[in-house]
């Protein structure tokens, strides 16, 4: 299926393109999220129109997700779990618990922005992760995870 991209797309491509994808990942995806259109001769018309606009808003998320970035960059979250003798812990520290921890401190995250390349936190101690707040901004923060004794 064609589609016209709406918004920038890791691995596909970046606003206004036109390209091929398999017909679920357009239908399910991308289409409703609304980061894409059928690519008709009336819906390139219309980007065509709407081009400036669409352009305007992209650069407008993208500066918000560049300013947020400069604050969060290097920031340490601490996270408190149940955790055994050996420093184990009783369970994981998950993206969720992750993002809940900044919108507490004040940062409009959402947890799929998360990157945990190892998977969840399963012992004490400060581990790196990423937070892709844009396709273009990824920082870097600490998760400081403290051990509680039962």
């Amino acid at each position: 299926m064609q589609i016209i991209l709406l918004d920038k797309v890791v691995n596909l491509g970046n606003l206004g393109e036109i390209v091929k994808v398999k017909d679920g990942y357009a239908r399910n995806f991308l289409i409703p999220s609304g980061r894409a259109r059928r690519a008709t001769e009336s819906a390139k018309a219309e980007f065509e129109a709407r081009r400036a606009e669409l352009e305007k808003a992209a650069a407008a998320k993208l500066e918000a997700s560049q300013k947020l970035g400069e604050k969060l960059a290097g920031s340490t979250i601490k996270l408190t779990q149940k955790a055994g003798v050996d420093g184990r812990l009783f369970g994981s520290v998950t993206n969720a618990d992750i993002a809940e921890e900044l919108v507490k401190t004040g940062y409009q995250v959402v947890k799929s922005n998360i990157r945990m390349p190892n998977g969840p936190i399963k012992v004490v101690g400060d581990t790196n992760v990423s937070v892709a707040l844009h396709t273009d901004v990824v920082v870097d923060i600490t998760v400081s995870v403290y051990g509680e004794s039962t």
